[in-house]
C-alpha cells in the first residue's frame, strides 16, 4: 500500500493570515498558527520570523532569542533580523554581543538612509594620538542624553581630539558636560577629523559592559539662571512636587504600548502632593482636564526648551513619567525620576529589576501583564504616598 502523501501547508496563506492577526495584537492565535505550519522544524524564514513578532511581546524573550539565532545563522545578511536580536541581547544585559550586533541598525532597507555618510573611517577604539575624532549623535534625545557620559571615556581612550555634534535642541546642554575639545549643533559644517563615531556606536568601540555603568553620575547640568527662573516660579507650591510625563514621542514605533493618558494617572491622585505637567507634545492638551482629586500645575506652555525641564528637574521631589526623554535627562542630572515601563520595555531597561545601572537615580515600576497599567499605577501611589509621609 502506498502511503498518502502528507498534506502541503499553503505558506503564502498562513503569511497572511499571520499577517492580519499580527496587525490586530492577537498574538497568541498568530502564535498558534505559525506553530501549526512550521512544527516539522523546517519553513520559510519570513514565517519564522513573524513567530518571533507573535512570540516576543508575550514576553517570550528567551524563544524570540532562538529563532533569531535560528535565522541570523541562515542568513546573515538579513539585518532586520540581526537588528532584532541584538535588542534582546541587549535586554538580557549580554552587551558584548549586543552591540556587536546592534551595528547593523543603518543596514536595513528603510534606516539606510539615515546612516551618516563620510570618508573617514569609523573610530574602533583604538590609540589615535594626534588624530582627530568626530563623534556625532543619532536617533531620539533620550539616546543623546543616555551616552553623552561616554565622550569623555572615548576621548581618554582614544588621545585624540574630540569634536562632539549634537542637534541643536540638545547643543546647550551638551556644552556644560565634560569630554570633548569642540562642540558644534547638528547642520554646522565640522572641522577637518580623521576619524568618525556615532555616539550609540561608542558602546561598541570601547567594549561597554554592565558593571561599566553608570560610570560619572550628574555628567549634565542645568543653567543656574534658569534654575533661579524656575525656583522663583514654583516657589508657592507646596511640596512634595512631583513632575509628570504620561506620553512619549507619538511617531515612536512602541508609542502606544509605552505612552498613557492624563485620565489613566487618576490612582496617583492624593491631597498633599502637588503634580507639575512637563508634558510636551499633543498630549500636553490633557493638562487642562486633570482627573479628580489632582493638583495639577502644567508648565507645558511654558517650557521652551530642554534647558527649561532641566532646570524644572533639579527642583522636582521626583519625576513620574512613561518611557521618554525626560526620563533620561533626570537621570542624566542626577534627580530622581520614576519610569513606568511596559510589559515589554526598551532594551536600555534591561529585565527583571527595578533599577537601572545607567542611573542611580532611577527606579523602574514595571508592567506585569501586556498593556495592564493598573498595578503599576497602585504601586507608584503608594511610593507617593510614602513620600508625602517623608515630607511631613
Amino acid at each position: 500500500m502506498i502511503a498518502p502523501h502528507a498534506p502541503v501547508t499553503d505558506y503564502a496563506t498562513v503569511q497572511q493570515q499571520a499577517n492580519a492577526l499580527l496587525g490586530e495584537e492577537r498574538f497568541g492565535e498568530a502564535e498558534a498558527l505559525l506553530r501549526a505550519a512550521l512544527a516539522s522544524g523546517s519553513g520559510p524564514i519570513q514565517l519564522w520570523k513573524q513567530l518571533v513578532f507573535a512570540v516576543r511581546p508575550q514576553g517570550k524573550i528567551a524563544e524570540s532569542r532562538q529563532i533569531l539565532e535560528m535565522i541570523v545563522s541562515m542568513v546573515p545578511g538579513d539585518m532586520g533580523a540581526r537588528f532584532d536580536l541584538s535588542e534582546i541581547l541587549l535586554l538580557q544585559g549580554e552587551f558584548a554581543r549586543g552591540w556587536r550586533e546592534y551595528r547593523f541598525r543603518y543596514k536595513m532597507a528603510h534606516t539606510t538612509m539615515i546612516g551618516r555618510h563620510v570618508q573617514t573611517p569609523r573610530w574602533e577604539g583604538q590609540p589615535i594620538a594626534g588624530k582627530t575624532l568626530l563623534i556625532h549623535d543619532e536617533q531620539g534625545y533620550g539616546d543623546t542624553f543616555q551616552f553623552l557620559r561616554m565622550v569623555a571615556w572615548a576621548r581618554e581612550r582614544s588621545g585624540a581630539r574630540v569634536i562632539l555634534e549634537v542637534n541643536a535642541d540638545s547643543y546647550a546642554l551638551a556644552r556644560r558636560c565634560a569630554g570633548y575639545d569642540g562642540i558644534i549643533p547638528f547642520g554646522t559644517i565640522p572641522p577637518a577629523f580623521d576619524f568618525h563615531c556615532e555616539l550609540m556606536s561608542l558602546p561598541l568601540a570601547m567594549g561597554l559592559q554592565l558593571h561599566d555603568l553608570p560610570g560619572s553620575t550628574g555628567y549634565l547640568s542645568a543653567d543656574p539662571a534658569r534654575v533661579d527662573k524656575w525656583r522663583a516660579r514654583l516657589a508657592s507650591l507646596p511640596r512634595p512636587l512631583v513632575g509628570l510625563v504620561w506620553a512619549g514621542r507619538p511617531a515612536h514605533a512602541n508609542d502606544a504600548r509605552r505612552s498613557m493618558r492624563l485620565s489613566d494617572l487618576a490612582p496617583l491622585a492624593q491631597d498633599g502632593i502637588t503634580f507639575v505637567s512637563l508634558q510636551k507634545g499633543p498630549a500636553a492638551q490633557q493638562s487642562a482636564t486633570p482627573p479628580a482629586g489632582m493638583a495639577l500645575l502644567s508648565l507645558s506652555d511654558e517650557i521652551r526648551d530642554f534647558e527649561d525641564t532641566a532646570a524644572i528637574l533639579t527642583l522636582l521631589d521626583v519625576l513620574v513619567s512613561v518611557d521618554s526623554s525626560p526620563v533620561h535627562l533626570a537621570g542624566a542630572l542626577g534627580c530622581p525620576a520614576w519610569v513606568m515601563l511596559p510589559f515589554l520595555p526598551d532594551w536600555r531597561w534591561l529585565l527583571e529589576r527595578d533599577d537601572t545601572p545607567w542611573y542611580p537615580s532611577v527606579r523602574l515600576f514595571r508592567q506585569q501583564a501586556r498593556g495592564e497599567w493598573g498595578p503599576v499605577l497602585q504601586a507608584v501611589s503608594a511610593a507617593l504616598g510614602k513620600l508625602r509621609e517623608d515630607a511631613r
